[in-house]
C-alpha cells in the first residue's frame, strides 16, 4: 500500500475528525494500482476539478443546464465563490462546520453543494422527500451550523430546526429573489474567493445511507477519497468525454447521483442536465432526445419502464447507459439493448465506498455478471472467517481500494470493515474468468429446505414472464422448510392477480429455474416500496 505524505488539517472544527472509528477499524486504503491514485497532500476537490477543466480549455463550455439557464465551467465557478462568500463571510463558517443541503437535483443544489466543500466546510446533502422527523435525526447527528434549501421544500426542515439546538439558520435557494435568499446574497459578492487550502485527507461530506437496511448510517469520504473515486470508474469504465450531456434519476443527495449527476462530469469537461420536472420513464425518454443526452444514469426499474417509449420515440444521441443501486435483471438488460441497441454498463458500489468498485464497459459485458473488479480496486469472495473459496462458490464480497467505509460515530464499523477489507453486505460468486455474479444482500440469501435460492434470480425469471411490471422476492418464515420463496409482484395493466395468475407464475419459474427455486407464495400489490433512489426496500416486504 503507498504511504501517504499528511499535511497539516485546515479545518479548525474538529467535530467530524473525532468521531471517526479508531485507526484499528479504518479499512485498508490502497493507492499503489494506479499511478493516478497518487495525489497531492493538500488538494481541494472542487479547485481541482474547475482547474482541470480550466487548464483542458473548457471554461467556456457548458457545465450546467436546465430549461431556464446554461452555465458554462467560468460562470458556475463565479457562483461558486460568492456562495462561498456568503458561507464564510455573512454567517462566518470556519473550515470543519456542517453544512446541511436539502434539494432535488438542481443548479441551485449543485453551485451550493461544491460551495460548501470549496470552503472546506462539509456537505451534509439530504434526500428531498425527508420529512421533519428524518432531517431531525441527521441534524442531531451531523450538527450542521447551516442549511441550504431549495425554496419549495422548507416547511419540513423549518420543523426540524425548531426542535434543534444546532441549526442556526436556513438560506433558501431556487425560485426566489427575496432578502435573505441566497440569489440576492451572492450578487452582493464579487465572486473573488481563495479555495480553503485543505489537506486531502480533510473530511468533504457526509453521506446517509438510503435506509435499504431501514437504519441510516453516516459515511465520511475525504477531499481524496472522492478524487481518487474520479480516477477508477469514471477513467477507467464510463470514460465520458467533453462533449457529452450527462441526465439522470438518482439524486445528488445519494452518492451515486453525485457522482454520476455532478463530480464525474466536471472531471470529464461535460455538462449535465437538470429537469424542471419530475421524471416519469416517458418524461425521461422525450427529454433525454430533447436535450440530446447522451449519458443517462437510472435504476433497472426505470429501464424496464422507459424501454418501450425509448422503441416509440428513438433517442438518437445517446450512447452510454449506466445502472447501479439495486441488481440488474437480465431480462431487463436485454429489453433495453432490443429497444435501443445500447448495451447497459452495470456496476455495484456503495454509499460507504463512494461510487462503483465492480463494473465492466459495454464491450465487456458477460450475460448475468455485474462485470470485473475496476482497476484501482481489488475483490475477493470469501467466507464467513474471510478465506477466499473456490471459483464458482457462493460467499461474501470484500473490497479493497482508494476509498473505503468510515462511518460516523457508529458501532456497525466493525461489521462493515473486517481485517482491512470492506464488507459492503452482498453475496456473490467469481466465475474462473474474474466476471462477479450478484446473488443477494447477505440477509437476503433465502435457505429454504436446506437450499439456498438467491432472490435476484427469481425475480429475473418473473420479470421475463409478460403479464409482470415488477417484483420483489424475499424469504418468510415456514414452520416446515425453514424459509419459503414469497414474491411480491406488480402486474402490469390489464392483469388479474387471482389464483390462475399465481399458478402461471409459478409454473413459468418452475420452467426456467430448479424446481426448489420457485416462489410458493405470491403476492400482488400495487407498488412496491423504494427509496428515493430507486433501491427495492426488502426488508419492508419482509414485515407482516
Amino acid at each position: 500500500m503507498t504511504s501517504l505524505v499528511h499535511t497539516a488539517s485546515a479545518q479548525t472544527d474538529r467535530f467530524v475528525q473525532e468521531r471517526l472509528p479508531p485507526l484499528e477499524q479504518w479499512p485498508t486504503l490502497d493507492y499503489s494500482r494506479l499511478p493516478e491514485l497518487n495525489i497531492a497532500a493538500q488538494a481541494n476537490l472542487v479547485e481541482t476539478l474547475f482547474a482541470r477543466a480550466f487548464k483542458a480549455g473548457h471554461a467556456d463550455r457548458p457545465m450546467l443546464r436546465s430549461d431556464r439557464i446554461t452555465l458554462t465551467y467560468a460562470d458556475a465557478l463565479d457562483r461558486v465563490n460568492r456562495i462561498a462568500q456568503v458561507l464564510t463571510q455573512d454567517f462566518k463558517l470556519v473550515p470543519g462546520n456542517r453544512v446541511l443541503l436539502r434539494g432535488g437535483n438542481s443548479i441551485g443544489m449543485a453551485l451550493g453543494w461544491l460551495a460548501v466543500v470549496q470552503a472546506g466546510l462539509v456537505a451534509v446533502a439530504t434526500m428531498p422527500l425527508l420529512r421533519a422527523k428524518e432531517l431531525g435525526e441527521i441534524i442531531e447527528k451531523a450538527r450542521p451550523a447551516l442549511a441550504l434549501c431549495d425554496a419549495t421544500l422548507l416547511e419540513e426542515l423549518q420543523i426540524a430546526q425548531s426542535q434543534s439546538g444546532t441549526l442556526q439558520a436556513i438560506i433558501p435557494f431556487n425560485l426566489m429573489r427575496e432578502s435573505g435568499c441566497m440569489a440576492v446574497l451572492a450578487a452582493q459578492k464579487d465572486g473573488h474567493f481563495t479555495p480553503c487550502p485543505v489537506a486531502a485527507d480533510d473530511i468533504a461530506m457526509m453521506a446517509f445511507t438510503s435506509g435499504t437496511t431501514g437504519k441510516p448510517k453516516s459515511a465520511v469520504h475525504s477531499h481524496r477519497d472522492v478524487l481518487a473515486a474520479c480516477e477508477a470508474w469514471p477513467r477507467q469504465v464510463l470514460q465520458a468525454r467533453p462533449d457529452d450531456i450527462v441526465m439522470g434519476s438518482p439524486p445528488l443527495a445519494f452518492t451515486f447521483g453525485l457522482g454520476g449527476m455532478l463530480i464525474f462530469p466536471m472531471w470529464a469537461g461535460a455538462s449535465v442536465y437538470y429537469p424542471s420536472i419530475a421524471y416519469t420513464p416517458e418524461a425521461m425518454v422525450q427529454l433525454i432526445k430533447h436535450v440530446g443526452a447522451t449519458i443517462c444514469y437510472t435504476a433497472p426499474t426505470f429501464y424496464r419502464q422507459m424501454a418501450a417509449f425509448a422503441r416509440l420515440h428513438s433517442v438518437p444521441a445517446l450512447r452510454l447507459c449506466v445502472s447501479a443501486g439495486e441488481s440488474l435483471p437480465d431480462a431487463t438488460r436485454q429489453l433495453w439493448k432490443n429497444a435501443t441497441g445500447i448495451e447497459i454498463i452495470d456496476g455495484i458500489g456503495a454509499t460507504e465506498m463512494f461510487h462503483i468498485f465492480i463494473s465492466s464497459t459495454p464491450d465487456d459485458v458477460r450475460p448475468g455478471a455485474i462485470g470485473k473488479v475496476v482497476p484501482g480496486y481489488t475483490a475477493k469472495v470469501v467466507d464467513d472467517n474471510g478465506a477466499e473459496v473456490p471459483r464458482g462458490s457462493i460467499g461474501r464480497l470484500a473490497v479493497i481500494g482508494p476509498t473505503g467505509c468510515r462511518y460516523l460515530d457508529d458501532e456497525r464499523q466493525r461489521n462493515y470493515v473486517k481485517d482491512g477489507w470492506n464488507y459492503p453486505g452482498d453475496a456473490f460468486m467469481q466465475d474462473a474468468d474474474d466476471y462477479f455474479f450478484y446473488q443477494a444482500r447477505d440477509d437476503d440469501m433465502i435457505i429454504t429446505a436446506g437450499y439456498n435460492v438467491a432472490g435476484p434470480e427469481v425475480e429475473d425469471a418473473l420479470l421475463k414472464h409478460p403479464a409482470v411490471a415488477e417484483c420483489g422476492v424475499v424469504g418468510m418464515p415456514d414452520e416446515d422448510r425453514g424459509m419459503v420463496v414469497k414474491a411480491f409482484v406488480v402486474l402490469k395493466p390489464g392483469q388479474t392477480g387471482d389464483t390462475v395468475m399465481i399458478k402461471t407464475l409459478q409454473d413459468h419459474v418452475k420452467a426456467m429455474l430448479a424446481p426448489f427455486k420457485y416462489p410458493r407464495q405470491i403476492e400482488f400489490l400495487p407498488k412496491l416500496p423504494r427509496t428515493e433512489t430507486g433501491k427495492l426496500q426488502r426488508f419492508k416486504l419482509r414485515k407482516p
